[in-house]
């Protein structure tokens, strides 16, 4: 993705089955669950770089002894600090003595993470700010084993304001801070309501002593009856992961199955992670292995390791975040990169004609990293259709008395499809810039080029990339640096379609006025003397946000237009201003249609068509849009 938004976040939780000393005698290391928390949460560093946090807690802990801990960075590369930081004091400790890693109990008492159960989250900011406050997993404590919680997600919801004010209604005094303050009182309040209900019963009608009272508490306690009491309003996508004090766990899915979650199990584990392909990576694990959270379930394990799953939200059509396979999650899933290869062959026809099928003069590449995978499904497209017509001219020419050497020569060495590493990428920049307004600044030092790979003045170059959202990268940075291989034309070829409307399900893309299809379609309706439909637009999604209707009516502002006139709307945008080059650049998009075709499990695609999952969605882009219209820079959600 050229441009860089922030977006989803990543979860990982270990859950042992077993003692400590079990995984010592096993695997020759207390700390295994500890180092597979690690490795999780390293094969989805993709997913954050805000931010990240890890806590753990320690089972049957004698009274008196901490049982539940955290720690959290949001410093440059935080995933390393945290874990560089709790193995040197691991190492120092063994070092003192206090710790003989082949006595599992001395790292259990001396190693605030030789636990049981451990959660750990890697942060994309999308609201809350880069501040550690804002970083998970959120805390909320108590001398209560069965009343601590740590909680930490991959979500956006479209309506914090309600549920805040719904937390006034019951009494209490929310901090308005993040979505994630307003889950965690929420969560919070039902999980002291469940202690209570269960502490009350127990002394008041079976006379327990408190000790007594104590273990049947955590062992009644009903995890997903406090989700579904807290869940009941909870509009948007989310995965959220939590652990109470005496070892319970959970992690929810959302009903429409916006966010992703998988989970594996067997006799020495239970784990979870955002993608699969991690915990297939982590764990040694065949396909068949990993399961997905079902949506609109909480996957519940208990103090005893017994997990169990229960539907905790009404069912919902599914509408799983197509972004996820076009961009979020790692390409190493192979259920991903066969999708994105068939995103990528499924643009040959546009392409083709954008290069008026001149073989010998157009050069393949594409945006590195995350459009590699679509490139070469493209490619492969390309170099089918070239071997068909090949074949056809063979037969032609056979058939003719004109197969000579030379022809196919002609035919099969000199127009073969020609691929090129022409764009390079400073991963190393990139890691270091990990706020948005920073990457921005040094978008132009990010992309490097390969110097020859194209012939100037002869030369299309077709440059394939994952999506194109502001197209600020490609007007600053991308398009500028390629006209420096002086190619006549220059294509960019995104594999997502038009990006038109907000998202408010985990993608910080809330600024409507910022996308480049709809700066593309706000210019033609001025340019056609269509401007009073900005007008209209705006009054009907006044009365929508005033009277709660749930209907898109910023869709009319790409009514008017085909995909193609949008498109070239935008070919006009990004084209890069004073260089002395004077080719020409197209921009081409994927369509609907081929998206769906190439990625048929994920049909979430409300940002691309504006057909939302839940009625918070439609509520979000239509105020989006009277920002926009207002010249207001607050948010929509």
């Amino acid at each position: 993705m050229s441009d860089q938004i922030t977006h989803e976040c990543g979860i990982a939780m270990v859950r042992l089955k077993q003692p400590l000393r079990y995984y010592q005698e096993k695997y020759g290391t207390p700390l295994w669950g500890f180092t597979k928390l690690y490795l999780l949460m390293e094969k989805q560093h993709n997913r954050g770089q805000d931010g990240a946090g890890v806590a753990c807690v320690k089972l049957d802990m004698p009274a008196g002894e901490p049982f539940m801990f955290r720690e959290r960075c949001v410093k440059a590369n935080p995933l390393d600090k945290i874990f560089k930081s709790l193995l040197g004091e691991y190492h120092r400790q063994v070092d003192r003595g206090t710790i003989h890693p082949e006595f599992a109990e001395t790292v259990k008492q001396n190693f605030e993470f030789g636990g049981e159960l451990l959660l750990g989250h890697l942060r994309y900011g999308t609201s809350g700010g880069y501040n550690i406050s804002s970083c998970h997993p959120f805390f909320r404590r108590s001398p209560w084993p069965t009343r601590n919680l740590a909680l930490c997600g991959n979500f956006n919801l479209t309506n914090t304001t309600e549920l805040n004010d719904n937390l006034i209604a019951m009494g209490q005094h929310p901090i308005f801070a993040t979505d994630t303050q307003a889950l965690l009182e929420k969560i919070g309040f039902y999980l002291d309501e469940e202690h209570t209900n269960i502490y009350r019963h127990l002394r008041d009608v079976e006379k327990l002593p408190g000790r007594e009272s104590a273990d049947r508490i955590s062992a009644e306690l009903d995890l997903a009856r406090v989700l579904k009491q807290a869940g009941e309003k909870w509009d948007g996508g989310y995965v959220l992961a939590g652990a109470v004090g005496n070892g319970d766990a959970f992690v929810a899915r959302d009903p429409s199955g916006i966010r992703p979650c998988f989970y594996f199990e067997d006799d020495d584990v239970i784990a979870f992670a955002s993608e699969r392909a991690p915990l297939m990576t982590v764990f040694d694990l065949e396909l068949a292995q990993v399961e997905e959270v079902p949506p609109g379930h909480v996957m519940v394990i208990k103090r005893d390791g017994v997990m169990t799953s229960t539907a905790f939200q009404p069912e919902m059509p599914r509408t799983s975040c197509a972004f996820e396979r076009i961009y979020f999650s790692r390409g190493n899933d192979i259920d991903i990169y066969r999708e994105r290869k068939a995103l990528g062959a499924r643009l040959a026809d546009q392409v083709l004609e954008a290069v008026d099928h001149d073989w010998g003069h157009s050069v393949f590449s594409f945006i590195p990293n995350t459009a590699e995978v679509a490139y070469y499904g493209l490619v492969s497209a390309l170099r089918e259709r070239r071997r068909l017509e090949v074949k056809d001219e063979i037969l032609r020419a056979s058939a003719a008395g004109e197969l000579t050497e030379d022809k196919l020569d002609d035919l099969i060495l000199r127009n073969w499809p020609r691929a090129e590493k022409v764009v390079s990428k400073d991963i190393k920049l990139r890691t270091f810039i990990g706020q948005e307004n920073l990457r921005n600044q040094l978008a132009s030092h990010v992309y490097d080029i390969t110097y020859g790979s194209v012939d100037p003045g002869r030369d299309n170059l077709v440059c394939v990339d994952d999506s194109i959202v502001r197209g600020t990268t490609l007007r600053k940075s991308i398009l500028r640096i390629l006209t420096r291989l002086n190619p006549r034309k220059i294509i960019i070829v995104s594999t997502a379609p038009q990006i038109r409307y907000p998202d408010c399900y985990g993608i910080d893309m809330s600024e409507i006025g910022k996308f480049i299809a709809f700066e593309a379609a706000v210019l033609l309706l001025k340019e056609t003397g269509q401007e009073d439909v900005l007008t209209e637009v705006y009054q009907r999604c006044l009365r929508a946000v005033e009277t709660g209707e749930s209907v898109n009516h910023v869709k009319l502002i790409y009514d008017g237009f085909t995909p193609e006139e949008i498109s070239a709307r935008i070919s006009r945008l990004v084209y890069p201003q004073d260089v002395a080059w004077a080719g020409k650049v197209e921009v081409i998009y994927q369509t609907v249609e081929n998206l769906h075709a190439a990625v048929p499990n994920h049909s979430g695609d409300w940002f691309f068509t504006g057909d939302f999952p839940t009625p918070g969605g439609y509520r979000v882009v239509n105020q989006a849009y009277l920002n926009f219209f207002e010249n207001s820079d607050r948010r929509s959600y």
